[in-house]
């Protein structure tokens, strides 16, 4: 019997049986702009029905031309491409799992020049500006919802998914503050909610009573101006009565101010909104955002927040999580770390997705995964993200692995990562790492800095080397003062630090250096320290479920943050998860100053010139975060003594503290070993 009983427990809906309360959540891939679009995308869905999921959802398809978000963007309004969504369902099929197609339309999130909305409001993340729709089009709208899910039932869907969330134009319909319309369609919150409705009607009545209709209903905006829960409630009642089976809950809008999906966001923190949908209704809902573990998804079920959970990136991670889950080898399963580099970062700088901690994700056809047709004994030295991960994967070949570390422990720069607050989900990736290793028998050789010589000894087929990257030391008058330490002796825990902290360098490192001195674990680990510190109204009784944030607490130092470039701080953040860590800091008074030059460091603290004019900042320590060198020390000494080795990770490209580089490259080398 499986662990999770309530997560594996079949569900029947119409003509429907699912085989457990797993989901694959819907999310945007660009797949379709590669080559061979068709193979990647059945090959997509088609693993991680082969893994297990109960219901597949697709990414969004658009059902009319207005409604895409960008050119060339999945659209389903025609008959032209039966074939290609016929290979999706039958790859979906073929591995036990029901699929939906979501059908969305974008409104005035649209980046083309037919860009339409409720209004003529324009979005506060989009430069293109909508035109309203006339009431016209609006039912002609309906209809194109309502042609779509037929022209899904022919492709041999189960069902279809209408998106009514995250801001998109039913969302936009639905919203008091998006909504300014005079006609049927807007003012009360009975015409507001029309739009969907009459959807829901069309789709049931067009696609028949034996095809699956799910709604996805946002549970919460988070923006100002949308709903309050008790509209929420209704809302979903009367989309219940229209003719839905099933609803899956969206949280905030793309738009909004609270984080809604990163690994600041507690596991499980929009539990409250959820069930607030759950009460409203007679037919079972979906729980989505913030689930990665089958523990978490487990509670859900069992305390009543909802009948299903749903998982979009930890299918990314990995795509065989329901089945780890049902054999009761969770500690297998590849944990979804929320960091967004792979995913949305990429999907929101117009490149398609892939997974940090799975470089197969969205590439399945490019990786073969044959057993090697002649295992070697291959040496790989440094236990940081690339070492581990060639590792793993060269193991998982049958090649024979012996993994030299120098520390007394596995994860080299992630150990550092995983001490700052909001990435204690790092612990997950380790976690995984460890357990694969043992349960591959790689033989780990901790505490050992192995020489080239004993390597040359052992007569090793291969040598892999990824001893990572050490601190840069700029060019500054002083580094040897006491008052100076690197990133390493913070992250680390090796040092104490004063209370007036300057810190050089402002990338990744030296925005995680001043969230490490000046963040809580809490707010990202306890939903309730999250809600309150990001103004989330638990109560639902406040338009769009916000209230005022907690106010700013006395910062436990005081930090100084410089650049050199003369431009703002953090502009190279991530696209998704930045502007949270900006705000978390600006909330907590760090002072960010652009354009320095650094001139030394003594007694009297950091000499440094901006705008022209030269400055002493009077702190107790300066913390060096100026970037990181390729650590190639035994790598050159291989070289020289002839040795055949190959280079990856931080060792070959220093570029901040890079896992998805790392990573990735691993992968890709042990696959071709």
């Amino acid at each position: 019997m499986s662990p999770y009983p309530k997560l594996m427990e079949p569900l029947q809906l119409r003509a429907a049986t699912l085989r457990n309360r797993i989901v694959m959540g819907a999310m945007h891939t660009r797949l379709e702009t590669l080559d061979r679009a068709n193979e990647r995308l059945a090959a997509f869905y088609g693993v991680r029905a082969r893994g297990e999921v109960g219901l597949v959802l697709t990414g969004g398809y658009a059902p009319n031309p207005d409604g895409i978000f960008e050119p060339g963007a999945p659209a389903f309004y025609d008959s032209s491409r039966m074939d290609e969504h016929r290979a999706i369902v039958g790859a979906v099929h073929d591995g036990g799992a029901k699929i939906a197609l979501q059908i969305v339309h974008t409104g005035r999130y649209a980046k083309h020049d037919r860009c339409v909305g409720a209004s003529t409001l324009r979005s506060r993340i989009n430069p293109i500006g909508p035109r309203a729709m006339t009431t016209e089009e609006v039912w002609r709208t309906v209809s194109d919802f309502a042609a779509t899910a037929a022209l899904a039932r022919e492709a041999g869907y189960d069902g279809v998914e209408i998106m009514g969330s995250e801001g998109y134009l039913i969302n936009q319909f639905t919203a008091p503050f998006t909504n300014q319309r005079e006609d049927e369609f807007g003012g009360s919150l009975e015409n507001r909610v029309r739009f969907p409705v009459e959807i829901v009607k069309a789709v049931r009545e067009k696609a028949g009573d034996d095809f699956l209709l799910i709604y996805r209903i946002s549970a919460v905006d988070l923006v100002e101006g949308g709903m309050p829960g008790d509209e929420v409630q209704e809302l979903a009642r009367r989309v219940e009565a229209a003719g839905a089976d099933l609803f899956n809950t969206g949280i905030g809008w793309h738009e909004s101010a609270i984080p809604t999906i990163a690994a600041a966001v507690p596991r499980a923190a929009w539990s409250y909104a959820v069930r607030n949908v759950k009460e409203a209704v007679s037919i079972p809902v979906i729980a989505s955002n913030r689930i990665n573990t089958p523990e978490v998804a487990e509670d859900i079920i069992e305390t009543g927040v909802a009948d299903l959970v749903s998982m979009a990136r930890p299918l990314l991670a990995d795509p065989d999580f329901a089945r780890k889950a049902r054999l009761g080898r969770a500690d297998e399963i590849n944990t979804c770390i929320a960091c967004n580099q792979a995913c949305l970062d990429r999907i929101f700088t117009e490149r398609t997705a892939t997974c940090l901690v799975n470089p197969r994700a969205g590439r399945e056809i490019e990786f073969a995964d044959a057993p090697a047709l002649s295992p070697k004994r291959i040496a790989v030295v440094g236990g940081g993200p690339a070492g581990m991960a060639f590792a793993v994967n060269a193991a998982e070949r049958g090649h024979q692995v012996t993994l030299y570390e120098a520390a007394s422990e596995l994860g080299g720069q992630l150990n550092m990562a995983r001490a700052v607050p909001g990435k204690s989900e790092f612990n997950e990736m380790l976690r995984y790492f460890r357990t694969r290793l043992t349960a591959l028998a790689v033989e780990l050789r901790l505490g050992h800095a192995v020489e080239a010589e004993e390597l040359g000894r052992e007569n090793f087929d291969e040598i892999v080397v990824a001893t990572g990257v050490r601190p840069r030391r700029p060019d500054i008058a002083g580094l040897d003062h006491p008052k100076v330490l690197s990133y390493v002796d913070v992250l680390s825990r090796k040092v104490p630090v004063g209370r007036r902290v300057a810190i050089i360098g402002a990338g990744g490192i030296g925005f995680d250096v001043a969230e490490y001195l000046v963040g809580q674990d809490s707010e990202a680990l306890v939903p309730e320290a999250f809600l309150s510190t990001w103004g989330a109204d638990a109560e639902l009784r406040s338009a769009g479920g916000l209230t005022e944030p907690a106010g700013d607490r006395p910062p436990p130092r005081e930090l100084f943050m410089f650049q050199r470039k003369p431009e703002a701080l953090g502009r190279r953040l991530g696209k998704s998860t930045g502007w949270i860590l900006k705000t978390k800091l600006r909330r907590a008074h760090v002072a960010m100053i652009a354009g320095a030059e650094y001139r030394a460091v003594d007694d009297a603290g950091l000499h440094y010139v901006a705008d022209g004019m030269p400055h002493v900042l009077d702190v107790d320590h300066v913390i060096l975060c100026a970037g990181q060198e390729s650590e190639r020390t035994l790598y050159d000494r291989l070289v020289s003594l002839g040795a055949s080795v190959r280079l990856i990770g931080g060792a070959d490209v220093a570029a901040e503290l890079d896992a998805l580089r790392a990573i990735d490259q691993a992968t890709h080398l042990a696959v071709a070993i």
